[in-house]
């Protein structure tokens, strides 16, 4: 059997007859029926099949993977068979997830063995257990001594137990392995650290064990399950059987503004407006979960709540939740939720995933999140039982976002998920393995590529990628040794073999394992003086290119250089405009597959609009095909109304690349790419197309991008010909480009130590001695030089392209679009305008974002909106 979806659920005596007496009796007793994963999964897990389960939060998937699992370790304790020894691994990405687990399995444990009990069998414990990095040092001694049959961890502290020689050896009886939260797993280099694991895991095991993976957001399903249970030596995957229930919760959805007019509204009148939508939403609920993009919104929206409604909103009934607040701060928000205690919370990311917050009976989202699989897994955290409403809100405040958020509620509706994308052939991760298989044993090369490839993010490794691999673990480059990077393995090409080098390189594993990179805060100080001037976030720091301007304590600085964790920059001229806002790094960037269809949505409002239906006739349809309310439709027509009228006809739409050569309202010259295909995509583009203009005009070329598109700022008297800018850019090797672009850029320094870090090139702690970030940039940067030297495509250099190709950008979307326009399924459409047509207002504004105030950037957009008023007016009485 391959990959396939169970179309039909089991009975329920069907499901209930694969448990232990015991355990049915409790579970009839303590649930009136089955959930829908339940009702599927029971049977398969017990027919030993490997499943992979998406579901919404609330819906019992939990207990659905364990339920078989606690009846066979019943049944074997019965038998006199429970050994010493895991038979369960359970896997989280987070620590807080693992505790709530231990919590909750302990309860149906606990009653089942009271029954025993009270029937006169008396059975050994079935033990249980979590072994993260917080366990303490005796807690992991009594586990070593007493393993417990079901072990609750992280994917780091999986890869420790395979390499650790006393505890390894419990591991050889696992028959179930449990992967929760896969969809956040899945999108990042922990997922890829897993699947490694989970391979190497069963080579220690000895044979298969079944794989159950749960996730409540997943699209395609087909590609969850193959990164899950990988591939057999024959190259297929393994099978496994796909139970898909995401949408047995049903859904309210609406996008809401606070305000009847967007665009006309002052800033005061919006935030007001804004504030008291989210003070009637809460009034109406019980309990409140309110997302924002940012952790600085987090802070802003608690603020604001309890100064405007001072003794209806305090510290008692509404907190704040986000990765800068301290584990304990955290850790109370969410025990008083779970109580009830709270009316509502604020939080950023921090609460997607499913650590147990109680019952949630509205999610209020403010502004975009950017993808339709993120706005669903937010919205699925509200009704907590299976058959509760999950009732959502999105809270707009400009016409951009109406229009995304619209059709992303749309797209939630008709199932329409964005696709993970699952990292592959990361070498520095590959790296932190091989140096963890090389412990164990020695190595045929031949043997240990046919285990990482079983591996569904290494399945396409080639033996020559991994014996360069190899030979930088080996300690191959004098270059290297001269400074002080020694082998960490022995590889003999010759005979094909590997193994273990030094005393030293277990305690080295040990101590820098993981994917997670150590981020820090970076020191501003004035390159004149060195007098320093305050902090910036490190992802800040990656965005900036030399003489970039950016916002710090109210005043404009022009970055210069970074040396270390230190970023020396020059007062900006006066008059001069940020061009990377403070917040970018923050943002979540827009899905490709949502860009797509608000291109498509575009388009199907284009043609409304040619062939001259009136506004009732496009209000009706727009409010009848999105889950928005009059005033909304309003807007959204009259948007593009505005657009349509404004261009003679020319929208940006799924066909049609429109470039716009514009002043501002300052009189700057730009270049506007009318490209809504998402930031990491227009990132990527945004690069190269500055790239080469500057080459043709031999001046430098500032961009400002967006999810929306990218704007170009040229000097005012320029010659460009977009045509033969277009062409050369058809004619590039887009990678290779992008590779010179980033080599200089501050992206490159960090992200390399990032991976060096990950790849044991730098290391995070040595015997025992923690390294403080700025050594480790420091000597990274030395370390950039001389692997460049050895070889260009020396492997920590190229894992570090790749990450930032393919991750931090999106390196084969772009290339997509490329092609379109060289298939001519992409046009490209010129326009000159006096002044910035309605779609590209907030890209022109974005740059000047931070320098000021929300009340000027309104009345900035305002402006915008007047001059393109003109025009349309002016047309309108020329007939």
């Amino acid at each position: 059997m391959a990959i396939e979806f169970v179309r039909e659920p089991f009975s329920k005596e069907e499901n209930l007859a694969c448990l232990e007496q015991h355990v049915r009796d409790w579970f009839v007793r303590e649930f009136e029926e089955l959930t829908p994963p339940q009702q599927y999964s029971f049977k398969l897990i017990s027919q030993g099949k490997n499943v992979i389960v998406t579901a919404p939060t609330g819906s019992g998937k939990t207990l659905a993977g364990f339920m078989i699992i606690i009846s066979e370790l019943f049944k074997m304790s019965y038998a006199g068979e429970l050994k010493d020894g895991v038979y369960c691994l359970y896997i989280s990405p987070l620590k807080a997830l693992d505790n709530d687990i231990k919590k909750n399995l302990l309860v149906p444990l606990t009653q089942i063995s009271s029954m025993t009990k009270s029937v006169g069998k008396e059975l050994p414990e079935i033990r249980i257990a979590v072994r993260t990095g917080d366990v303490s040092a005796s807690e992991k001694q009594k586990q070593l001594k007493e393993p417990p049959h079901i072990l609750i961890t992280t994917p780091e502290s999986t890869a420790i137990l395979l390499n650790a020689p006393k505890f390894a050896a419990h591991l050889k009886a696992i028959r179930w392995v449990i992967v929760d939260e896969i969809h956040e797993l899945a999108n990042s280099k922990r997922g890829v650290h897993l699947s490694l694991s989970l391979e190497r895991l069963e080579q220690l095991v000895g044979r298969s064990f079944v794989r159950i993976g749960l996730g409540a957001t997943l699209h395609p399903l087909e590609e969850a399950a193959k990164f899950l249970v990988g591939y057999d030596d024959s190259g297929t995957p393994r099978s496994c059987s796909i139970v898909d229930v995401s949408w047995s919760k049903p859904f309210d959805l609406q996008v809401v503004s606070p305000v009847r007019d967007i665009v006309h509204a002052t800033a005061s009148q919006l935030n007001a407006a804004m504030y008291n939508l989210l003070d009637k939403l809460i009034s109406k609920h019980r309990t409140t979960l309110i997302f924002t993009n940012t952790r600085s919104g987090t802070e802003r929206i608690v603020y604001h709540l309890k100064r405007r409604w001072g003794k209806k909103y305090t510290d008692a009934n509404i907190g704040a939740h986000h990765g800068s607040l301290s584990r304990e701060a955290r850790l109370d928000v969410e025990n008083r939720l779970k109580q009830g205690l709270l009316k509502a919370v604020v939080c950023s990311t921090s609460l997607e995933l499913g650590i147990d917050i109680g019952s949630i009976d509205l999610v209020a989202q403010i502004g975009s999140p950017k993808s339709v699989t993120r706005a669903v897994q937010r919205i699925g955290r509200s009704g907590h039982g299976f058959k509760d409403v999950a009732v959502g809100r999105i809270i707009v405040l400009d016409r951009d976002d109406l229009v995304e958020c619209s059709v992303m509620l749309r797209c939630a509706m008709d199932k329409n998920l964005d696709r993970i994308q699952i990292p592959v052939n990361c070498l520095d991760i590959l790296s932190q393995h091989l140096v963890g298989m090389s412990l164990s044993s020695k190595w045929r090369v031949d043997e240990a590529l046919k285990l990482l490839r079983r591996s569904f993010c290494y399945h396409n490794l080639s033996k020559q990628t991994l014996i360069s691999v190899l030979h930088y673990l080996a300690g191959h480059y004098s270059d290297l040794e001269d400074r002080k990077v020694y082998g960490k393995i022995w590889f003999d090409e010759k005979d094909g073999m590997f193994g273990r080098r030094g005393r030293y390189t277990r305690v080295i594993y040990y101590l820098n394992i993981g994917a997670i990179p150590d981020e820090v805060k970076i020191t501003v100080k004035r390159r004149s003086n060195g007098k320093r001037l305050g902090n910036i976030e490190e992802g800040f720091l990656e965005r900036l290119r030399p003489n970039d301007i950016f916002v710090l304590g109210g005043k404009l600085y022009k970055f210069k250089y970074a040396r270390g964790m230190t970023c020396y920059v020059d007062e900006a001229p006066r008059g001069s405009s940020p061009t990377i806002p403070s917040w970018f790094s923050e943002l979540l960037p827009l899905s490709w597959e949502l860009a797509s269809e608000i291109r498509r949505f575009r388009s199907r409002v284009k043609q409304e609009l040619d062939k001259g239906a009136n506004r009732e006739e496009i209000v009706a349809w727009l409010q009848s095909s999105l889950p928005v309310d009059r005033y909304s439709a309003i807007s959204i027509y009259e948007y593009f109304k505005e657009q349509h009228r404004y261009l003679d006809g020319k929208v940006p739409t799924s066909d049609v690349l429109l470039v716009e050569r514009t002043h501002d309202l300052r009189g700057r010259a730009f270049l506007i790419f009318h490209a809504l295909f998402g930031r990491r995509t227009n990132d990527a583009l945004s690069r190269v197309f500055a790239a080469v203009l500057s080459e043709q005009i031999g001046a430098s070329v500032a961009i400002t991008v967006s999810d929306n598109g990218f704007a170009l700022l040229v000097p005012k008297n320029a010659n460009i010909d977009i045509g033969k800018l277009v062409l050369s850019v058809l004619e590039l090797d887009l990678e290779k480009y992008l590779r010179d672009n980033v080599r200089r850029t501050e992206l490159m320094k960090r992200r390399f130590r990032h991976c060096a870090s990950r790849s044991f090139l730098v290391l995070r702690n040595y015997k025992g001695h923690e390294i403080g970030v700025s050594r480790q940039q420091t000597n990274s940067q030395i370390l950039l030089s001389v692997a460049e030297k050895i070889d260009p495509h020396f492997p920590v250099l190229d894992e570090t392209y790749r990450e930032i190709l393919m991750d931090t950008m999106d390196l084969e979307h772009a290339r997509d679009v490329v092609e379109m326009i060289r298939q001519g399924n992409l046009n490209l459409q010129i326009v000159e305008t006096d002044a910035p047509s309605p779609f590209a207002h907030n890209l022109i504004v974005l740059g000047e974002a931070d320098i000021i105030l929300m009340k000027d950037r309104r009345r900035r957009l305002l402006q915008l909106y007047e001059a393109v008023m003109r025009k349309v007016r002016r047309l309108e009485s020329c007939g």
